[in-house]
């Protein structure tokens, strides 16, 4: 399983960015991913998840109505449109997937709000 994540980068406060994570080695139709992000001196803590056929989506509340996730399942890519973006969200995002019983992320991708 490899999950290799990008499109993060320096944003200024109320800016844009959307983040990609290309999967592979493993059934990417078939699986949930999600997004998690860990800011500095703090623990890692989810921000959104979908189902394998893209139906159904989670949102941590301190994302919502601002961010969104969405897969392409041809192209074994997730992603995360982040809108209105706060100083809080600085932190390296990871893209996850549980796969036969053990998490599997990615090297992650750092996101830097300023103001």
């Amino acid at each position: 399983v490899q999950l290799v994540e990008s499109g993060g980068g320096l944003v200024q406060s109320g800016g844009s960015l959307r983040l990609s994570c290309v999967a592979s080695g493993f059934s990417f139709s078939s699986y949930p991913m999600s997004w998690y992000r860990q800011a500095l001196g703090k623990e890692r803590e989810l921000v959104a998840g979908i189902i394998s056929t893209g139906g159904s989506r989670f949102y941590a509340d301190f994302v919502k109505g601002r961010f969104a996730i969405s897969r392409d399942n041809a192209k074994n890519t997730v992603y995360l449109q982040m809108n209105s973006l706060k100083l809080e969200d600085t932190a390296v995002y990871y893209c996850n997937v549980r796969y036969s019983g053990m998490n599997y992320w990615g090297k992650g991708t750092q996101v830097t709000v300023s103001s």
